[in-house]
């Protein structure tokens, strides 16, 4: 496949984000960046995002995680930050996000963080990934946070408001990132950070990965992925590991789904499932801070 790697240059004096990736190359040649901080042997908060984002998202909670204590792990997905950009739409899909990601994080790549007593946060995408990844290793994995998020399994239709964004991406010659991104927020955002998400992007060239995310969504029976996101939640609805809900209560594309989340995982019952006020779809920009601290509370509880 062609590949693209953004210029660094593209990524000086980002707002609020002094740090430098690691890198991870998979075993089809492709460099994931990865924000690694902290402590090597504090338990790890793996942050994962989803679309159009990428680890800038979490900026805010980076901090907060690192002073209480945690190591802070928030990798780019392929096509996305400072990770490769195949250049194809064709060259992405549901089952090659969750092998990237996989090689990455655990094993199986150059230089593999092989991340274990995992406490995962995950937002739209990175739920999906994310979810899967807990389904396919739960000994690897701690403590759950859902935001914003779930497994689609291609019994159930997505709300009007996502598709209303699924026919935007399809229909827009060059995708305005920034402008996605602060379409998603409650609060809007400084032309500073919408600059900022289109960083990774030079051109519409770089941006096949955004385009394709909507079109890889499971919504049918006969989608490629539904099987195995099926075999996935036959394992979820068997987990005990400790599951918490933050879903914000302004995100008209994910409202209600925390409820499912909460009935069908056993590690969900009883847990002090949260509501974060005050935030849109990409809660971590509207309540970044505050996001991290329900985080770092739960998993030290």
């Amino acid at each position: 496949m062609d590949v693209l790697r953004t210029p660094d240059e593209r990524f000086a004096d980002l707002p609020g984000y002094p740090w430098q990736p690691t890198c991870v190359t998979t075993s089809d040649g492709l460099r994931v960046a990865v924000l690694d901080e902290g402590p090597r042997d504090a338990q790890p908060v793996l942050l994962l995002h989803g679309e159009p984002t990428w680890s800038y998202l979490y900026r805010t909670m980076v901090p907060v995680l690192l002073d209480a204590g945690f190591r802070v792990v928030a990798p780019d997905l392929v096509g996305f930050g400072r990770s490769d950009k195949p250049t194809q739409v064709e060259d992405y899909t549901y089952a090659r996000h969750v092998r990237w990601a996989r090689e990455a994080l655990f094993a199986g790549g150059d230089g593999a963080l092989d991340l274990r007593d995992v406490v995962l946060v995950c937002q739209d995408w990175g739920g999906l990934i994310g979810l899967r990844l807990l389904a396919e290793q739960p000994d690897r994995f701690a403590r759950v946070v859902a935001a914003n998020t779930g497994l689609p399994d291609g019994t159930r239709r997505l709300p009007e408001a996502w598709w209303l964004f699924h026919d935007f991406v399809q229909r827009t010659p060059d995708l305005p990132i920034g402008f996605l991104v602060r379409s998603g927020c409650a609060d809007g955002l400084p032309d500073d950070v919408a600059a900022a998400y289109d960083a990774p992007f030079p051109d519409g060239s770089y941006k096949a990965g955004p385009r394709a995310f909507p079109g890889l969504i499971p919504q049918t029976l006969d989608d490629p992925a539904t099987p195995d996101n099926q075999r996935a939640w036959e394992v979820l609805k068997t987990l005990t590991t400790p599951l918490l809900t933050a879903f914000s209560d302004g995100d008209p594309i994910t409202a209600g789904g925390e409820r499912h989340l909460q009935s069908a995982i056993p590690g969900a019952q009883g847990q002090p499932h949260t509501t974060i006020e005050g935030g849109g779809h990409f809660l971590q920009e509207d309540r970044g801070e505050q996001l991290a601290r329900v985080v770092a509370d739960w998993a030290r509880s």
